[in-house]
């Protein structure tokens, strides 16, 4: 295996272990917000979206893709995607959990694989295509 097949499996796992983490962080928003308020589903899951993707941004701006490009118009590219994929999700999952009454857990795990793999493309070949390994720490290597 080339050095740069190596480093792109690494870069691979990194992304999955914080997406990881940051499905945890989701879930248990989903679940304290479902659980512990009248709320419908859509405002339960915003809310826990939202506090994944800031989580997730900022580990994998660091250390997967160790980006010293603008984080600013990082942001913006990634409010971009959420931008079209949060009212489709929405949608999707409100549609699945009152509409046809699916369980709003699996629906939220369904909406969350979904974004992992979308996501990982999207930063990888367009937030961060260009400035990946230009992190101090990813030049001293």
């Amino acid at each position: 295996m080339t050095q740069e097949k190596k480093k792109e499996l690494l870069r691979m796992v990194k992304f999955t272990l914080f997406s990881i983490s940051a499905g945890a962080i989701e879930l248990i928003s989903f679940a304290l917000l479902n659980e512990l308020t009248r709320w419908s589903y859509w405002p339960c899951y915003l809310i826990a979206l939202a506090a994944s993707v800031l989580w997730n941004f900022t580990l994998n701006r660091s250390f997967t893709f160790r980006s010293a490009g603008n984080v600013p118009v990082a942001m913006l590219k990634v409010a971009a995607f959420y931008a079209v994929f949060t009212p489709a999700s929405t949608y999707l999952g409100s549609f699945l959990a009152e509409g046809l009454g699916w369980n709003g857990y699996l629906v939220t795990v369904l909406n969350m694989l979904l974004n992992f793999v979308l996501e990982y493309l999207y930063q990888r070949f367009f937030v961060f295509g260009k400035t990946i390994d230009t992190k101090q720490a990813a030049t001293k290597e």
